[in-house]
């Protein structure tokens, strides 16, 4: 991996990202494992406030790492795919040195902290070309039924 694209953090910015709660800006994902849903997450935050979707950190804030090429290709991806119009999106990854395991041999951990930009009127498909409107409702992605 070319260390040169990561960003560092140091540890007053990182224990702030890992404390913060989810909710109608933020939401977190140990990792991307369907592209339809995450597509959903995308949608939901860019029809409502935009924010910042957290790659790499479980719900309770424990920073477990990821391959963030692979999670940045799932997430463009499933933008393209099932998002219309897709959403803008910024991706930052960051590297940081996990004590926790080993002190004496830090471990490089990735998380990478996608925005997503506030574009309201971006509906997400399913795989059967059905249409849905998702909006953020505190830190749950819901459908919004179009009268």
């Amino acid at each position: 991996m070319n260390k040169d694209k990561f960003e560092n953090f140091d540890q007053e910015s990182f224990q702030s990202i890992l404390k913060s709660k989810e909710g109608t800006r933020l939401d977190r994902k140990l990792k991307i494992t369907s592209q339809e849903k995450i597509a959903k997450t995308i949608a939901a935050m860019a029809n409502t406030e935009g924010g910042e979707l957290l790659v790499g950190i479980s719900d309770q804030g424990h920073l477990i790492g990821i391959d963030p090429e692979e999670e940045m290709f799932m997430i463009r991806t499933a933008n393209e795919r099932f998002c219309k119009p897709s959403a803008e999106l910024d991706f930052r990854t960051i590297q940081f040195l996990d004590y926790d395991s080993n002190p004496l041999e830090p471990m490089e951990k990735y998380f990478l902290i996608v925005k997503i930009s506030k574009s309201p009127g971006i509906n997400c498909f399913d795989k059967k070309g059905n249409s849905k409107y998702y909006i953020r409702k505190n830190d749950r992605t819901v459908s919004v039924v179009s009268t």
